[in-house]
């Protein structure tokens, strides 16, 4: 037999205490499904003032409109002495800023938090695959995880989770809304504070997209190569949503007519794990057809989360594959 940090290979359970690397995959799994939570939470209580118009003419007669001159998007990186010498120079403007930092800063901060947490979470999974590789597990491959049927499972999920985080704050956090919210947050904060603050404004900038109109040309791959995941991993990942029944739920539903039931949750895992490789949707159209064919001959419009539905008839309408 062979040890794998924990892991005989002959039974090989994974999800057992002693295995390292299948104990930090289930953490980190479910400190996926917690950030979900908190952003599915907090989009429900944005501040109104982060959602003001930046033109002042269409603020007129809103009760938070005085505060326009105090919220800045990204643009305050690029001349930081500028703007804060406008509000300084400003009795009106520096005692409204103060007001605003002691009735904002508090829920400031649990948005900051729930946007580090997600790059955090992603570069954690990032660092997971790089031990995988490295072999920080000993004798444990990402071949050898993605042929468990647990392994492979939890490898799926937490790339997934990642992607559904980026759709989602997207839809629910609009970008000019996340820019003032995080140059808020700098603003009243120490920057030793927030080391991780570049990072999490080049994740999280605005990406052009608007819920409910035409969604800007190569989104979200572009958005979603923002942090960009090795392509062998996703590939694999992919390969395994495409031939497995990751989830053994056919023997469940064994008359041909619900296959699509079936395999219902991994069709809106592969879904969004296809934006990671854009290649696939463009130009592999035998691949995108062995796709369609076995996840969605039945159903082109699939809930990819908890009741959030997409039309892949519009959303793949882009892509020629």
């Amino acid at each position: 037999f062979f040890l794998l940090s924990g892991c005989i290979m002959d039974t090989f359970d994974f999800l057992a205490d002693t295995c390292a690397a299948g104990q930090t995959l289930v953490r980190l799994v479910s400190r996926g499904n917690a950030i979900l939570a908190e952003l599915l939470r907090l989009s429900q209580n944005i501040p109104p003032v982060f959602k003001l118009s930046a033109n002042p003419k269409e603020n007129t007669g809103a009760p938070m409109a005085k505060y326009t001159n105090i919220l800045f998007d990204f643009r305050y990186l690029k001349n930081t002495d500028l703007f804060e010498e406008k509000v300084e120079k400003n009795p009106t403007l520096r005692e409204l800023d103060s007001e605003f930092r002691e009735a904002h800063i508090d829920i400031l901060k649990r948005f900051y938090l729930l946007f580090e947490s997600i790059y955090k979470y992603v570069a954690d999974y990032d660092r997971y695959i790089d031990d995988l590789k490295e072999g920080v597990f000993i004798q444990l491959t990402i071949d050898a995880v993605l042929l468990n049927s647990d392994g492979k499972q939890l490898m799926t999920e937490a790339l997934y989770l990642f992607g559904v985080m980026l759709v989602l704050m997207d839809q629910l956090i609009e970008g000019t809304v996340r820019e003032r919210l995080l140059i808020s947050y700098l603003r009243y904060k120490d920057q030793s504070d927030t080391p991780l603050l570049a990072n999490v404004c080049q994740l999280f900038s605005r990406t052009g997209f608007h819920p409910g109109q035409k969604a800007p040309n190569r989104y979200p791959v572009e958005y979603f190569k923002r942090y960009p995941l090795p392509n062998n991993v996703v590939t694999m990942i992919i390969g395994r949503l495409r031939t497995d029944d990751i989830y053994n739920q056919v023997r469940a539903y064994p008359r041909p007519e619900h296959r699509g039931a079936a395999l219902s949750t991994q069709a809106a895992m592969l879904y969004i794990i296809l934006y990671f490789a854009p290649d696939i949707l463009e130009v592999e159209e035998a691949t995108m057809r062995e796709i369609v064919d076995k996840h969605f001959a039945e159903n082109w419009i699939i809930s990819y989360y908890l009741g959030y539905m997409t039309d892949l008839s519009a959303t793949w309408s882009p892509y020629p594959a």
